[in-house]
């Protein structure tokens, strides 16, 4: 049973660890959809994340048993990442970045509500893993709003 003092956190804990799942299957979805040599680096960088945020998944996993939350199953998450949907347009990359620095965006903001909720709670061991994640998610934000202005700049 969760002490109601971490309650907030391990509700959060979940809501993290339900998007870090959901973008691994539209990583991996995307990473295999889009196609081009534009799209290349795309690809392959999403491709690597899909292996990050699978071990972020785990990490908030083994956070959420700690604090003796329950881990969802498939069942009880909610998708929720219109934007990183494949594409209808297999070139259409433009869109899918924009998605990943939507999600990225999300999980920033989400990473930051953890480690409020944490310390709160008075709980340094759950803010400073997700000072971590939250520092990988800022890099993956700044490295795929380089390939927007890279496309957008070839669109011109």
């Amino acid at each position: 049973m969760v002490d109601s003092k971490n309650e907030k956190t391990v509700e959060l804990l979940i809501k993290a660890y339900n998007a870090e799942l959901e973008t691994v299957m539209n990583y991996l979805a995307n990473s295999m959809h889009l196609d081009g040599f534009r799209a290349k680096h795309v690809k392959d960088s999403l491709a690597a994340d899909v292996t990050e945020e699978l071990g972020h998944a785990q990490q908030l996993a083994a956070r959420i048993k700690i604090l003796e939350g329950k881990i969802p199953g498939s069942q009880a998450m909610q998708w929720t990442q219109t934007s990183l949907q494949p594409p209808a347009d297999q070139l259409d990359i433009v869109s899918v970045i924009k998605g990943v620095i939507e999600a990225e965006e999300g999980a920033i903001e989400l990473y930051q509500s953890i480690i409020e909720a944490a310390e709160e709670a008075g709980d340094p061991v759950t803010a400073d893993l997700c000072t971590t994640i939250k520092g990988d998610e800022e890099e993956h934000r700044r490295e795929f709003k380089g390939y927007l202005a890279e496309a957008e700049a070839m669109l011109v």
